[in-house]
């Protein structure tokens, strides 16, 4: 197995996705980070970095910004907003955003999946998304969701997604490392 430890998982450390993206960081010998703040509940404890005040109001954005963007309203409870914050944390180190959820009608990823991957939208980032439903891989790619196979090419990138993850996400998760690196250390 090559050297991975040159790549960074940036996540929020969630059940579901984010912990799954940890697990495989871990096993293939990536680093990661993983954005958290006081008072917030995570599954993973590996690389984690709390964020002070300071730090999550570099994320700040208007909750009309976000319920606009994402086409539905949120609550503007203090918990949402330091999520939404962490959220900028990790796209902005990460240079392509991996994420297992649903894309909806409009374009848009269900839940709080969909605000990274608009970030990355609006960063120009590397997007892509694992539909459960359609089961399989898609890209942004001029303005709309394209039917793709990706693999990790940016040294930094983003794992994020449902924390109700489907058999078919957990098992895309694992091909994409699969693809991206090889055979993982047994």
């Amino acid at each position: 197995m090559a050297d991975h430890s040159h790549i960074t998982l940036y996540s929020g450390g969630h059940r579901g996705a984010e912990a799954e993206f940890g697990k495989l960081a871990e096993r293939w010998g990536i680093q990661e980070v993983t954005f958290s703040f006081e008072g917030h509940d995570i599954a993973r404890s590996r690389g984690v970095r709390v964020l002070g005040p300071a730090e999550l109001d570099k994320g700040d954005v208007s909750m009309e910004i976000v319920s606009t963007r994402m086409g539905r309203t949120y609550s503007k409870a203090d918990k949402i907003r330091k999520v939404i914050q962490s959220i900028f944390h990790m796209v902005n180190n990460g240079y392509q955003v991996i994420a297992v959820g649903w894309i909806q009608p409009d374009n848009t990823v269900k839940g709080g999946t969909g605000w990274g991957v608009e970030l990355a939208k609006l960063f120009n980032r590397n997007v892509n998304v694992y539909d459960q439903d359609r089961r399989g891989w898609f890209s942004w790619k001029n303005n709309q969701w394209v039917a793709d196979t990706p693999v990790i090419s940016e040294k930094t990138f983003v794992g994020t997604g449902t924390r109700n993850l489907t058999g078919d996400g957990l098992k895309a998760i694992q091909d994409l490392f699969t693809r991206s690196f090889g055979p993982a250390k047994k």
